[in-house]
C-alpha cells in the first residue's frame, strides 16, 4: 500500500516520507478500513513534533487517527457482513503504531463507525478526535437539556461541534469568538448569542444572556478564560476544558471553590471506552438527522502530507483533510 510515516521526529517536511509499506492483516476482532480521507489533528502533528518532549512511541508511525473509507477485511470474531460497509474511523493512532495516513489501516471493529450513505467522507473524517473530545465536553455531566452552554471558540474545530451538539441535545448555545469581525460567521440556528471577546466587557455581555450564569463551559483555552468563566459561570457549573495555552495555569481557586465550580479536564485518548462508544452512536446519530456539520479548509493529497502538517501548526479555519487516492 502506499503510506506516510515518519522514523524519527521534527518538522514535517523533514520527517514525513510516502512511500509503500506492506498492506496490513485484520486481526482477531479486527477489521481493516480502505481509507478514502484521513483527517489531521493538532495531536498528530504534536506527535510528530514531539511536543511537551514526547518521545518516538514506537520505530515507526503512520500519523492519523480520523478517517473514512469502506470495511474491506475483517479478523476472526467479526461479522464478514461488514465487508463493503461505509465507515468512519476514530482513534487508529492512539497507543498504536499505525494511523490513517495510508490507503489501509486496521482498527477495533467498534473503532469503525458505520457510516449512512447520505452523509459524505469528508464529514465522517472529521467526526473522530473532535466530534468525541466535543461530546465528552457537552454530555459528561449529564445531559444538558434546558441549560444554558457556553462554548468558548465557537468556530473551532471541536468547539463548532460541541455547539451543534449541545443544541442538539436541548441546550441554550452561547459561544465565543476571538475578535468582532467573526460574529457574522457564527451559525444563528446553533448559537442562540454570540460574543466577540475583544469587545469592551465579554463578561457582561454573556451574563446579559445568563444572568443567574451558565451551567456548562466548554473551555479551549483555560489560561486565557479562567477569570471570564469565573465571573459568568452558576453555582455547581462545570468548566470542561480540552485545552489551555499556559501549561500551569493559574485560576481564580476561592471565587469557583464558592461556587461549588467543577473542573473536567479531557484528554481524548484516555477517555472510557464506553463514553467513546457513546459518543460515537450520538455524533452518527446526530450527523444522520443533520444536526452536525463540520466546516473543511484545505484538501491535501497524500503525496503532500507535509502540507497538510504544516497548515494545521499555521492554524487557520476549517478542518484539513488527506485525500488518499487507490
Amino acid at each position: 500500500m502506499i503510506a506516510s510515516w515518519y522514523d524519527e521526529q521534527g518538522p514535517a517536511a523533514d520527517v514525513l516520507r510516502v512511500g509503500e509499506l506492506p498492506d496490513p492483516l485484520p486481526g482477531p476482532g479486527e477489521v481493516r478500513v480502505r481509507v478514502t480521507v484521513s483527517g489531521v489533528n493538532p495531536g498528530d502533528t504534536k506527535k510528530r513534533r514531539g511536543w511537551l518532549g514526547s518521545s518516538m512511541p514506537y520505530p515507526r508511525v503512520i500519523p492519523h487517527s480520523d478517517a473514512a473509507g469502506v470495511v474491506d477485511a475483517v479478523g476472526n470474531g467479526v461479522d464478514a457482513h461488514r465487508v463493503g460497509q461505509r465507515v468512519w474511523v476514530y482513534g487508529a493512532q492512539s497507543y498504536r503504531a499505525f494511523g490513517t495516513a495510508a490507503q489501509y489501516t486496521v482498527v477495533p471493529d467498534h473503532q469503525a463507525v458505520p457510516l449512512p450513505d447520505h452523509l459524505g467522507d469528508e464529514l465522517g473524517a472529521s467526526l473522530g478526535i473532535p466530534g468525541i473530545t466535543a461530546h465528552r465536553a457537552v454530555f459528561a455531566d449529564g445531559p444538558v437539556d434546558g441549560r444554558l452552554v457556553l462554548v468558548h471558540g465557537v468556530l473551532g474545530g471541536v468547539g463548532s461541534l460541541a455547539a451543534q451538539l449541545a443544541h442538539w441535545g436541548g441546550a441554550t448555545v452561547i459561544g465565543t469568538v476571538r475578535r468582532r469581525g467573526d460574529l457574522e460567521r457564527v451559525d444563528p440556528a446553533v448559537v442562540s448569542h454570540a460574543v466577540a471577546l475583544d469587545s469592551g466587557d465579554p463578561a457582561a455581555a454573556i451574563r446579559a444572556h445568563a444572568p443567574d450564569g451558565v451551567h456548562r463551559v466548554i473551555e479551549v483555552s483555560l489560561s486565557a478564560n479562567a477569570d471570564l468563566d469565573n465571573a459568568v459561570t452558576a453555582l455547581d457549573a462545570v468548566i470542561a476544558a480540552y485545552g489551555t495555552h499556559t501549561d500551569r495555569t493559574e485560576l481564580p481557586f476561592w471565587p469557583l471553590l464558592f461556587n461549588n465550580v467543577t473542573l473536567r479536564l479531557l484528554g481524548s485518548d484516555d477517555f472510557p471506552l464506553a463514553a467513546r462508544r457513546q459518543a460515537a452512536r450520538d455524533l452518527t446519530a446526530a450527523a444522520a438527522v443533520g444536526a452536525l456539520t463540520a466546516g473543511v479548509g484545505d484538501r491535501f493529497p497524500l503525496a503532500d502530507i507535509a502540507g497538510a502538517h504544516d497548515r494545521v501548526d499555521a492554524g487557520g479555519r476549517g478542518r484539513v483533510l488527506v485525500t488518499v487516492a487507490h
